[in-house]
């Protein structure tokens, strides 16, 4: 290999591209607060053809960074539905329904969950349906929820068909997967 050899590397057309860059390019990028190496990368990485180029490829590399590490924080909606109500399936389904929209609703009415909302809807809309024992065992979910600062909401049931009035049938929560996960972490998916 050539010293000249040694000092280039391949463009994504195959052409050689200089390590070395220009200086008065390099001087623009730096004007716009352009940390130098970061800088040099960037004309490299563009073919050195210009301060625009480079500045362009940067900030879109910022971007991109910024987006990757926003999408690490994954949001979910859980259901927890009360077994020891023995529901027939269409009841779970309608009541799993009827926390979704209230859960969903309740947080665009709150702006500081309408951030929450936006970043699940993104994301996927992430939706898991667990097993909780009863309605106590609900309620002390939904409580651990609301001092970890989740939105939560709890389904009581109108009674009008398979079950007693009142009766809490399913709670829904949503946040931070992580963070969801220290309440209904340990759960049995419905099944």
């Amino acid at each position: 290999m050539s010293s000249m050899e040694s000092c280039e590397q391949k463009s994504s057309d195959g052409a050689p591209r200089s390590l070395d860059v220009n200086p008065e390019y390099m001087q623009q990028l730096k004007d716009l607060d352009i940390p130098e190496e970061e800088a040099k990368k960037a004309l490299i990485l563009t073919g050195n053809v210009s301060a625009e180029e480079a500045a362009i490829f940067y900030f879109d590399s910022l971007e991109n960074l910024n987006q990757e590490e926003e999408e690490r924080s994954y949001y979910k909606m859980v259901f927890v539905v009360n077994m020891d109500l023995s529901m027939g399936v269409g009841k779970i389904a309608a009541q799993v329904g009827h926390a979704a929209v209230g859960l969903y609703q309740q947080m665009h009415m709150e702006p500081k969950h309408r951030e929450t909302v936006c970043r699940w809807d993104e994301h996927g809309a992430k939706k898991v349906v667990l097993q909780g024992s009863n309605a106590m065992h609900l309620m002390e979910l939904q409580a651990l929820a609301l001092s970890l600062g989740l939105p939560s909401y709890m389904v009581q049931d109108a009674g009008r068909t398979q079950i007693a009035p009142g009766s809490h049938t399913v709670l829904s929560i949503m946040g931070e997967e992580e963070l969801v996960n220290k309440v209904t972490g340990k759960l049995k998916l419905l099944n």
